[in-house]
């Protein structure tokens, strides 16, 4: 499968295991290259779906100035998104819960954007999944952020963990989406390229 990219040596920009865990799901060879120190700032007249695919192509453009002709860049951003706020990565503990607590009882959504980079060309998409909480106790959300630590986690949760099973009610949307990367668009995005 996916012959097409058989031309070139992809790269995944991620330090992420779910990134990397997805991207072999789709039995792609490709190495991880991350650069340190990237701004993954934006400006605030952006509206939800633009603010990841923002973020995503600020990373390649990055890794540009020292590509090789046959290098495919594969980067990606995921924020979650409630009440008009982007809730990213918690600081802390007590960031964690608080972000937990908005989420409880609500629908949220989770978006990835994705750009796709090579010397020739770039190709930016994102994908939205609506994720629906069941309410969450104080004691649970507690038990949830003292065990698993999200903190290197968009929202403060990892649906792939312990609160995936006892909170989600229901997704509308990619569920690997919710885990980092949308697979199935991204493949068909790669299968076009």
């Amino acid at each position: 499968m996916l012959e097409n990219l058989q031309k070139y040596k992809v790269k995944l920009a991620s330090n992420s295991p779910r990134r990397r865990e997805l991207l072999s799901g789709l039995g792609i060879d490709y190495e991880v290259k991350v650069l340190p120190g990237i701004n993954e700032t934006y400006p605030e007249s952006l509206r939800s779906e633009e603010i990841p695919v923002y973020i995503a192509r600020e990373k390649a453009d990055a890794y540009r100035k020292d590509m090789d002709a046959d290098e495919l860049i594969i980067t990606a951003d995921t924020i979650v998104y409630v009440d008009g706020e982007v809730l990213g990565k918690p600081e802390d503990e007590a960031d964690a819960c608080r972000i937990l607590k908005k989420l409880s009882g609500r629908t949220h959504q989770v978006i990835t954007g994705v750009c796709l980079t090579t010397a020739e060309f770039q190709k930016t998409f994102a994908s939205v999944t609506e994720v629906t909480f069941a309410s969450l106790s104080e004691e649970e959300i507690h038990y949830y952020v003292s065990r698993y630590r999200p903190f290197d986690k968009a929202g403060a949760y990892g649906v792939q963990e312990w609160i995936g099973y006892v909170a989600v009610a229901s997704i509308q949307g990619s569920f690997y989406n919710v885990m980092g990367l949308p697979v199935q668009r991204l493949y068909q995005e790669l299968s076009s390229l």
